[in-house]
């Protein structure tokens, strides 16, 4: 099976792969270089998300906070 690059996936589906790699790793079940390439790819994961969200943020603030003359600034 072919993984998706990071970047192309949204946060839910970063965060279920990731859930994923968590329990594979937690399991300790496979061969060294394949836990290390999980490991690997987990860490890419998570900062995506992290970014993600913070591009959620962002945009939260931004709308929440409309400039002075009223009207939302995107």
């Amino acid at each position: 099976m072919t993984e998706k690059p990071v970047e192309e996936l949204t946060y839910e589906e970063a965060v279920k792969e990731l859930e994923g790699i968590i329990q594979s790793l937690e399991g300790n079940s496979g061969a060294l270089e394949d836990m290390i390439r999980l490991f690997e790819r987990g860490q890419v994961l998570g900062k995506h998300c992290l970014n993600l969200l913070d591009k959620a943020e962002l945009r939260i603030q931004t709308l929440a906070n409309p400039d002075v003359s009223g009207e939302t600034v995107l």
